[in-house]
């Protein structure tokens, strides 16, 4: 693949892992090596489903501001219900985001072992129909993941099913984003510069465009999925876990045109994260002489989120 301007992120079909497993897995490893993105087709999220999570963000978002506020959790480091706009702000950024969010987390029943490391979800009145259209939603995008995971297993040497233990029960987040209409002078950007925290990201499209990814000669590249495929981005936990041979690469969501600034922009990252247990220790298979192993002491997935949620200025130390 030439590294010219023209370069994109390449689209993978996810069909194909049924029948050819491995020149999948080849695929997106290639990918996510290059760039530490992908995009995928055929992911198995029903386009019903999406349309309705489509349906149901527009509508929670345009409650008015005391009603979404009610779902605000202080000190709750934005791990459910509502997050207000100018909340979040990039790690080393000096302009909070230009975004509002509602996080839906995995449901626990009672006394689970987790039920300590992960909250509960807060589920909003209106609009109906709400909770279950994202419950369907998470466990869609839960599978979805973990067929990608599998091919990145494959990728890395690992059997199939190696990262189905680190993933069991996760502290995966569903979030649902709107980015309001900014004003022409804004001097942020929507979403600061940054990389993620957990596995990997999926991320079902927005409408409006914006997405763009930094490239290793630092150019930013615009990432456009085509309608109904699926951008996958490693996140620093992946990263971590492979010794930087899948990066997790920066990225950000710009300001649009001046004639698109009136429009709001709305998308559905899922943020898939292992057990808060799991213990993120560097893979033997990735550390060799040209890449001696950068991380010598082990950290658990639970440590690790909350080092980052505060650095992000979700949580205080």
């Amino acid at each position: 693949m030439l590294d010219t301007p023209q370069t994109q992120v390449p689209l993978l079909d996810m069909s194909r892992q049924a029948d050819d497993p491995d020149g999948f897995a080849a695929a997106l490893g290639q990918s996510f090596e290059r760039f530490g993105f992908a995009m995928v087709s055929n992911h198995g999220v029903p386009d019903a489903l999406v349309a309705r999570a489509w349906a149901m963000t527009k509508a929670f978002f345009d409650l008015p501001e005391d009603e979404k506020r009610g779902y605000f959790l202080e000190g709750g480091g934005g791990a459910r219900g509502y997050t207000p706009f100018k909340t979040e702000i990039a790690k080393g950024a000096t302009h909070v985001d230009l975004k509002e969010f509602w996080h839906v987390g995995r449901e626990l029943p009672a006394g689970h072992r987790f039920e300590q490391a992960m909250a509960p979800n807060v589920w909003p009145e209106h609009p109906e129909g709400f909770r279950q259209t994202f419950i369907e939603l998470f466990a869609a995008l839960d599978t979805a993941g973990s067929r990608l995971l599998s091919g990145i297993a494959r990728h890395l040497g690992l059997a199939p099913d190696w990262f189905e233990h680190a993933v069991e029960d996760g502290n995966s987040v569903l979030r649902l984003l709107h980015y309001p209409p900014v004003p022409a002078d804004a001097p942020e950007v929507r979403a600061g510069a940054h990389e993620d925290i957990n596995l990997i990201t999926l991320l079902l499209g927005a409408e409006e465009a914006g997405l763009e990814l930094l490239e290793k000669d630092g150019r930013w590249l615009p990432v456009k999925p085509p309608e109904g495929a699926m951008v996958v981005n490693v996140g620093d936990m992946l990263q971590r876990l492979t010794n930087h041979v899948l990066p997790s690469t920066t990225h950000r969501v710009v300001n649009p045109a001046p004639e698109r600034r009136g429009f709001s922009r709305y998308s559905m990252p899922y943020f898939l994260h292992p057990a808060p247990d799991f213990l993120i220790e560097t893979l033997p298979g990735t550390i060799s002489a040209a890449n001696p192993n950068r991380y010598e002491t082990p950290i658990t997935a639970h440590d690790y989120l909350r080092e980052r949620l505060v650095e992000i200025g979700l949580i205080k130390k």
